[in-house]
């Protein structure tokens, strides 16, 4: 097993998305993935099931891939009213506060310098997944390179995905408007079990 402790350490992310469960192995594959960490705080599909959280290690096994569930630690929806916005937003900055959090974001750094990883989860574009918006954004804080494996075999990184983001929201046309900063650290989309309040008035 080859020692990264002096490489700069690397993190790559990945959606498995409808792939055919070999499509995704031939993926990792063919980007020398040894561990594959499940972020998904649901590990099942219903939509392919041969992704379920039972039904994985076996099919990775078979291609000497580790399987490691830490959806419980790094998912993106934790349980809890104190994680949500009214809007039913998470919270991204009060999960990262968590302890099993910071417990999780610590044993996968450790885990980067001894293998090859990939967090995954379940949407293959990662723009507006937590793996990149949550976990992957506290990786980066910690000098973590973040790459992502997109299913037709490329790879972007962060900074690259990041550019290409700003591109589709600005059409290549920086104004005033678009460099507002201080955005509330949160999920892309309302994800709470719980209903918003009613509001007495509509924006």
């Amino acid at each position: 097993m080859p020692d990264r402790a002096a490489e700069p350490p690397t993190v790559w992310t990945v959606g498995h998305s409808n792939h055919p469960v070999e499509v995704f192995l031939g993926l990792l594959e063919a980007h020398r993935i040894e561990v594959l960490v499940d972020v998904r705080s649901a590990p099942y599909s219903s939509y392919a099931s041969h992704f379920n959280k039972e039904a994985l290690p076996g099919p990775l096994g078979e291609r000497s891939i580790k399987y490691l569930f830490m959806g419980d630690c790094l998912g993106g929806r934790a349980e809890g009213d104190e994680f949500y916005d009214p809007e039913g937003y998470v919270r991204y900055d009060r999960v990262a506060g968590r302890p099993e959090f910071q417990q999780g974001i610590a044993r996968l750094l450790d885990g980067l310098t001894r293998f090859r990883v990939a967090l995954m989860c379940g949407e293959e574009d990662p723009t507006g997944c937590h793996r990149r918006l949550l976990i992957g954004r506290v990786l980066a804080g910690r000098n973590v390179q973040v790459v992502h494996l997109r299913g037709d075999g490329r790879t972007q990184t962060e900074a690259e995905l990041a550019a290409e983001e700003e591109f589709r929201k600005t059409g290549g046309q920086l104004t005033l408007f678009d460099l507002e900063g201080d955005q509330p650290w949160r999920s892309s989309r309302s994800v709470s079990p719980r209903r918003p309040p009613e509001s007495s008035s509509r924006p």
